[in-house]
């Protein structure tokens, strides 16, 4: 084999190789910054890219990757890459103690969601992009915490989420980040104050069943009342469409209606008076005479009927 060929062997491989060093492969929704000379020259978009071997080169970032393996465990793993995200991007923070406003100390739970907006920034703004994300969250979870009471805040927690995503969008936007959204998944005080709490829900169930309970039996009650108030106008109405009868039937004989009525009354209380058992005696009241009178009327008002 003559020279020239040997040389023209090296000048295609040079060149190949050069060529293959020179394309740049970007997936969707992936990114690159690359340096000429160690300065920033230009970012890559999605798709096939072209750039200089040599000269131009990938600048690396550092990574954290969250895997959960089968059995639940969490496996936390750190690289150095080229390939900058641009998707949405979810962190699970360890669990963590806070202090609340009143001096307890609880175990909170967050997640965070997040987007590179701006790659360039992410790169050079910032030394590791996710652990100043991650000890950003914290000591802000920690502020926000620090200010509400216990009660508040296990009642509050769309409002910490507010507050956090607000304070993390406003500090990480030099970082070219977008916060979309932090959630808090659990807020466990210590159990002795779970078991207060629950004793004291326990009360509250307690008391307002006995309120129900209570109102309830007033509400019965009242209807009772007015069912009773009810018959007695109605039977007193009864008794004074009877006079009434009894008024219009004697018409205008010599005859008194009110006899009709004073005699039924002693009737009745008679017949009260003579239910008792055998071994009781029973007396007549004085007053008895006027029942007799009572049946006078009754007769007479009966006999004018028949003359008219």
């Amino acid at each position: 084999m003559s020279g020239s060929v040997v040389v023209l062997l090296i000048i295609l491989i040079f060149v190949a190789i050069f060529i293959i060093k020179g394309l740049r492969i970007v997936p969707q929704a992936e990114t690159m910054v690359i340096e000429r000379l160690g300065k920033y020259h230009k970012t890559l978009s999605s798709g096939v890219n072209i750039i200089v071997p040599i000269f131009d080169r990938p600048r690396e970032i550092e990574w954290k990757f969250v895997q959960v393996l089968p059995d639940g465990r969490t496996i936390v793993r750190r690289e150095r890459t080229t390939k900058i995200d641009l998707r949405e991007t979810v962190y699970d923070f360890p669990r963590q103690n806070v202090i609340t406003r009143d001096n307890v100390v609880i175990e909170i739970n967050a997640l965070l969601y997040f987007q590179i907006t701006d790659p360039v920034k992410a790169v050079y703004e910032i030394a590791n992009l996710p652990d100043a994300i991650e000890k950003l969250t914290q000591t802000t979870l920690r502020n926000v915490i620090g200010e509400m009471d216990l009660d508040e805040t296990l009642s509050s927690r769309d409002v910490i989420n507010r507050k956090l995503r607000a304070i993390l969008d406003e500090a990480t936007d030099k970082w070219g980040v977008k916060i979309n959204r932090v959630e808090l998944q659990d807020i466990n005080p210590p159990q002795d104050i779970r078991d207060a709490m629950e004793k004291q829900m326990r009360a509250e169930r307690d008391r307002r069943a006995r309120i129900l309970e209570a109102e309830g039996f007033r509400e019965a009650e009242i209807k009772r009342a007015e069912g009773t108030r009810q018959a007695k106008i109605l039977a007193a109405q009864g008794e004074a469409e009877a006079i009434a009868t009894v008024a219009k039937a004697i018409g205008d004989s010599k005859g008194d209606p009110t006899q009709y009525l004073i005699a039924m009354r002693y009737l009745e209380t008679l017949k009260e008076m003579v239910s008792g058992k055998g071994d009781k005696v029973v007396f007549l009241p004085y007053e008895a005479t006027g029942i007799l009178s009572s049946l006078g009327g009754i007769k007479e008002m009966l006999q004018q009927r028949k003359i008219t």
